[in-house]
């Protein structure tokens, strides 16, 4: 009995084995952990448009749930799909590397944040966000890429794509995310524009030249042969 309950673990750990490209975000956080606390911005990307962009503190909810949308994604793609979620993790993470590239190489900020004096929820929430990350390291906005990088992956998982109220739930609420990293002065326009043009050359790249899929396919096949023997064995 012991010996079958270990065999499935051993199977199943198999069968997932592609999750551990997961490892990628834990380096990529610590690199983007270490610019924050470092980098000095040499370049302020605020421009004319901003001034017409009002503070709407409302938009700090859409702004939160990135996190909850992101990680929702990766759980369910990475339990449904292997390659689909492949295809995430490799939108996200090379576009987050070449982001960090861009941080080091050209520091930058911005200089939009409103005082806030009120203490409702939303400005409490806010103020959060402010306290907790840096007006820096904005252009590319890592919040405008991988709301698309999640939206293009579910689409393209057909059960989900086919679904035209989770395929438009979902589209509103990349949308909304986008919307208010600029709402709530968290972002200027143009680290939203500098977004959409990494998010643009990362669906080129992972989904039209990069076979993302094609080494973990062989991954995967050789631990479940591994598997297979132990258990015969």
């Amino acid at each position: 009995m012991k010996h079958t309950i270990v065999d499935k673990i051993r199977k199943t750990a198999g069968q997932y084995s592609y999750l551990s490209v997961l490892l990628f975000y834990l380096a990529i956080q610590a690199v983007f952990s270490h610019l924050e606390n470092t980098v000095v911005p040499r370049y302020y990307m605020e421009n004319r448009l901003d001034r017409y962009i009002p503070f709407v503190k409302v938009f700090v909810v859409p702004y939160l749930f990135w996190f909850i949308y992101i990680v929702g994604a990766l759980v369910y793609l990475g339990l449904r799909s292997r390659k689909d979620f492949l295809g995430l993790c490799a939108f996200m993470f090379i576009g987050m590397s070449i982001c960090m590239v861009i941080y080091y190489l050209l520091p930058n900020g911005q200089r939009l944040r409103p005082i806030i004096m009120d203490t409702d929820i939303f400005s409490r929430m806010i103020k959060a966000v402010y306290k907790n990350d840096t007006p820096t390291n904005v252009a590319p906005s890592i919040h405008v890429l991988n709301s698309i990088a999640v939206h293009v992956a579910l689409v393209r998982y057909e059960p989900f794509g086919k679904n035209r109220l989770l395929k438009w739930t979902s589209f509103a609420i990349m949308v909304s995310i986008i919307l208010s990293t600029v709402f709530i002065k968290q972002h200027a326009a143009i680290d939203v524009l500098w977004g959409m043009v990494l998010s643009c050359a990362m669906y080129y790249l992972v989904y039209r030249v990069l076979p993302f899929d094609k080494p973990y396919a062989a991954f995967d096949r050789v631990v479940h042969e591994n598997v297979g023997s132990r258990s015969s064995g």
